[in-house]
């Protein structure tokens, strides 16, 4: 069995408002077994406040909003999925390769779980899904991508019971 190292943690967010650990540790791994990732990879997951993560959206986004979820994908996949990334570069110091980083907006996880009338964990679970997808390389930029990516959400949602 591949190991694969998923580090969340929390910065700033009030406890009331903190996410399941477990869950994001949980989802990130079911898509790299649903994506068949074959080679141990890390994936690093900050849960921070509304404030940090609209400095971060406006920062390599441009945009000055407080939004769910940024992911920060680093490496390239071409066309998205696991097959596709052909130079792999493991960290030298851990042997792993690194996914990338999601940063997750806890209040909104909360006031979107509320609106959507889902569970907390159900919504953290989806962005978490969303998220390390973005890590592989899918996107929802094109009505025919979107599908794709919906699809494996979905079907990664089902697999965790959710």
């Amino acid at each position: 069995m591949i190991k694969h190292k998923v580090v969340a943690r929390h910065s700033g967010v009030e406890a009331s408002d903190r996410l399941s650990v477990q869950m994001i540790k949980m989802c990130v791994g079911a898509v790299l077994r649903y994506e068949e990732v074959d080679e141990p990879c890390e994936v690093s997951v900050f849960v921070t406040d509304d404030h940090k993560i609209r400095e971060l959206n406006l920062e390599f986004r441009g945009i000055y909003s407080a939004t769910d979820v940024l992911s920060f994908p680093m490496q390239e996949f071409s066309p998205p999925g696991w097959a596709s990334l052909e130079h792999k570069e493991p960290d030298p110091d851990t042997g792993m390769l690194p996914l990338g980083e999601i940063v997750i907006s806890a209040p909104n996880v909360g006031r979107q779980a509320r609106e959507f009338g889902v569970s907390l964990d159900q919504e953290t679970a989806y962005l978490t899904v969303h998220s390390a997808l973005h890590l592989l390389g899918y996107d929802h930029m094109d009505d025919e991508d979107k599908k794709e990516m919906r699809a494996r959400e979905k079907a990664i949602m089902r697999e965790i019971g959710f």
